[in-house]
């Protein structure tokens, strides 16, 4: 008995230590990798809280100017109360530079814009807080607007919670559309067509015509179920504006929201520029001379859309065109350009235009059309254009789709028009 208990004692003692050395051997990397795992969270969430803490003091710094005279030293910036960071820097230290970079309007348009939209955002006051001035709303759209800031930059500056930025961006946008549109985007009357008609002629050398007809793919993030519809041929989720702009490259006819899987044929067809036409609204009557036959105006487009008696696009390309036709062509494209670099400057001004808009669809077209309404609240206001802000298309990540060729909808009745007017280029050659 003695020596069955010395074995089993002997036997313990060697087992446990092997049994306890194989278990920790098991578990082991078990408890290194949680151990890892834990430590690599800890500094991702680190990283976050340091990273978010400089994007917001960059932000500040990029905002502030030193000026002459009493300012508030930057070092000071982190301790102001974030509900006064509007009256402390913006108000009391933006110069002419910061608006401009900011907002892209002088102080005097911001607050003209301001006063002119205050009946409307006055009544949403009980849905965006009395305690913010209308000025300080108009701010947080125009500053997203502009600069496309990620949206807790905003709520930072401005002393705002994220669904209230969004809340002033909604109303503003509508305002802008509801109040702004009727004082400056509307159909033209019959006098102002004719002056159209001779500023056109006398910038971009195209007679008898009162502007020029494109689309600008606007991205956005759209629900799973509907994303077909929107994915352009670049493979892209975009709504489209249709836009008609006047020879100084100002809007006067906008349609916004067709899905980016639309031609440019089927949405001219569905827009009111096309009812317009087809009531006999949009042009004087009776038609004006042109080498004397009633013509009606005419707008300028690309390939993409259907040959009219209203609308002209270029002849299509061939080796057997003519000298006159090859001269038609060049005339138009150049002149078509006026609304590409509409909207080259619209997207550099408005860089919300640029990148994914995470806002709802539906919301999506009142932000295109009051983008495009301030657009021309600068032009009117002759307010700066920096061409630097035009760096931001170049590194944009989604490029323009291009758009097929339109054939099958051509009046062919239209290309008489196409065919005076060519005449009239050859007889009119430039010296």
């Amino acid at each position: 008995m003695p020596e069955k208990q010395e074995e089993a004692e002997l036997l313990q003692s060697w087992l446990l230590p092997l049994l306890y050395m194989l278990r920790n051997r098991r578990c082991s990397p078990q408890s290194e990798a949680s151990k890892r795992r834990e430590d690599m969270e800890r500094r991702r969430r680190l990283r976050q809280y340091y990273m978010q803490k400089h994007s917001r003091l960059l932000m500040l710094l990029i905002a502030h100017r030193r000026r002459e005279g009493p300012f508030i030293h930057p070092c000071t910036w982190p301790s102001i109360r974030r509900s006064n960071w509007w009256e402390q820097v913006v108000m009391k230290e933006f110069g002419p530079r910061d608006w401009l970079e900011r907002f892209r309007m002088s102080k005097d348009t911001f607050f003209y814009v301001c006063g002119q939209l205050q009946p409307k955002l006055c009544r949403h006051a009980s849905h965006l807080q009395p305690s913010f001035s209308v000025e300080k709303k108009v701010a947080v759209a125009l500053w997203r607007l502009a600069t496309n800031t990620e949206y807790r930059v905003i709520c930072f500056l401005f002393g705002m919670n994220q669904s209230m930025v969004h809340k002033c961006v909604k109303a503003v946008c509508q305002a802008i559309v509801s109040l702004l549109k009727p004082l400056y985007l509307q159909q033209p009357k019959e006098q102002e067509l004719d002056n159209m008609a001779r500023i056109f002629n006398a910038r971009w050398g195209f007679p008898h015509c009162i502007g020029a007809l494109g689309s600008l793919h606007v991205a956005l993030t759209v629900p799973s179920q509907c994303s077909t519809d929107y994915r352009n041929s670049r493979c892209w989720h975009s709504v489209v504006l249709q836009a008609t702009v006047d020879g100084l490259g100002k809007f006067w006819d906008l349609c916004a929201g067709f899905p980016g899987s639309m031609e440019n044929s089927i949405i001219l067809q569905n827009s009111y520029l096309w009812e317009l036409v087809r009531e006999g609204s949009l042009f004087p009557e009776p038609p004006r001379p042109f080498l004397g036959v009633p013509l009606k105006y005419v707008l300028l487009g690309d390939a993409s859309y259907p040959l009219q008696d209203w609308l002209l696009k270029p002849y299509k390309e061939h080796q057997n065109l003519t000298q006159q036709q090859l001269k038609f062509n060049y005339r138009l494209e150049r002149a078509h350009s006026v609304i590409e670099n509409a909207f080259l400057r619209l997207r550099a001004r408005w860089q919300c235009l640029l990148t994914h808009n995470d806002c709802l669809v539906e919301l999506v077209p009142t932000m295109i059309l009051a983008c495009c309404i301030l657009h021309n609240v600068c032009q009117v206001h002759n307010e700066k254009f920096v061409d630097k802000w035009l760096e931001a298309i170049e590194t944009s990540k989604f490029p323009q789709p291009s758009h097929p060729m339109c054939e099958s909808m051509d009046d062919s009745t239209a290309e008489t028009v196409r065919e005076l007017i060519s005449e009239y280029f050859t007889s009119h050659d430039e010296c």
